[in-house]
């Protein structure tokens, strides 16, 4: 008898034994199948937030213009006359030999950098691509005007802004009269008062030469 029991005992040790081993293979298991799992829920996730960006990138990048070819067509002029004329303030405060052109070259830079930036958030606002640089013919004229230096620099330049300040007005108004959209219209409107002051400026200026 005590044979008997002592043998079901070793029995009985060996069945329990095994169950504890499959539990922890089957608990094992679980928890790298839960794991993987995660990690390819979070894989999944960040793979999706990653495109989501650059759709949303590609998407800004080709957005479509939401005003008319006379609002594109004014707004990338004006930039890059802008710029121009920004690019051309700063050489006159360092190349001219008169006082009252360097004070006005200072002026272009100040209120031009107002309006490029203002011109860029409406662009912007708009979807419309602007120039960043000038045009070729406004380098070569940025190119001239950076090589002269007193009396020659002041002749040119002083010429050059009677000029253009002309047509950038008769620009503007003949763009504000074409355009259909209210903010390009508005902007018009709220910069042709700098431009004629620049123009009376620089009248002046020429007068006294």
């Amino acid at each position: 008898m005590k044979k008997i029991s002592f043998a079901s005992i070793i029995a009985a040790a060996l069945i329990l034994s095994a169950c504890n081993g499959n539990s922890n293979k089957t608990t094992t298991s679980d928890s790298t199948s839960m794991t993987s799992t995660t990690d390819t829920g979070m894989n999944h996730m960040a793979t999706t937030d990653t495109m989501n960006h650059t759709d949303t990138m590609n998407h800004n990048n080709n957005a479509v213009a939401t005003v008319g070819n006379d609002e594109q067509d004014f707004a990338k002029d004006a930039a890059a006359g802008g710029m121009m004329e920004v690019q051309l303030g700063n050489i006159a405060q360092k190349n001219s030999s008169t006082k009252a052109i360097q004070d006005f070259g200072k002026m272009m830079v100040d209120d031009h950098s107002k309006i490029n930036d203002n011109l860029k958030d409406l662009a912007s606002k708009k979807n419309v691509a602007l120039p960043s640089t000038v045009t070729d013919k406004q380098q070569k004229d940025i190119d001239k005007l950076s090589k002269e230096t007193g009396a020659e620099f002041d002749k040119d330049y002083v010429s050059m802004m009677v000029n253009d300040h002309k047509d950038d007005i008769a620009a503007f108004k003949k763009a504000g009269d074409k355009m259909k959209d209210a903010d390009f219209k508005d902007f018009v409107i709220k910069t042709l008062p700098t431009l004629q002051k620049h123009l009376d400026a620089i009248q002046a200026i020429k007068k006294k030469m």
